[in-house]
């Protein structure tokens, strides 16, 4: 179950209208602080995003299901599943031995799967394999964001003084 912080974070984003990639993001880091808090492991950094984009659908992020070939037919099917159930709103209570079982398996798992080298790494996969042209898009964005974030300082600096 995802913590109220954390809910509370993504809707404000979906008020905002934000996409709802950034809704999930607040769950993916989420999953990455209870990781490195020792709550849990996650074998790789992608098990890690995937747990927290579970969360995301079944919190009623409206998240588009992966694209075909990307995961297996079963998997679709889950993620289909945890979409539905994040929408309709009816959740059935989960097996206490299903869960315990899934509770200590990640316990057994490693930590560095949230290291900031590994969730770099994964970024930067991603990244090159979406393109050059994905990447540039990327860029000019983030480059609008700064701007804007220097534009708010400064004003901010201005009247303070």
């Amino acid at each position: 179950m995802p913590e109220k912080r954390t809910i509370e974070r993504a809707r404000k984003d979906a008020r905002q209208g934000k996409a709802p990639s950034t809704q999930a993001g607040e769950f993916v880091r989420e999953e990455f602080h209870h990781i490195r808090e020792g709550k849990h492991g996650a074998r790789s950094t992608k098990q890690a995003i995937a747990i927290g984009l579970s969360k995301a659908r079944r919190a009623g992020v409206r998240m588009p299901p992966p694209r075909p070939g990307s995961v297996s037919k079963e998997a679709r099917e889950h993620i289909a599943r945890d979409a539905r159930r994040g929408r309709t709103g009816r959740r059935r209570q989960p097996s206490a031995t299903r869960s315990r079982a899934v509770r200590s398996a990640l316990k057994r798992e490693g930590h560095a799967a949230a290291s900031h080298d590994a969730i770099a790494r994964q970024a930067h996969r991603t990244a090159v394999r979406r393109g050059p042209s994905a990447r540039h898009k990327a860029a000019l964005r983030a480059a609008r964001t700064r701007a804007r974030r220097r534009g708010a300082s400064s004003a901010r600096r201005s009247k303070t003084r």
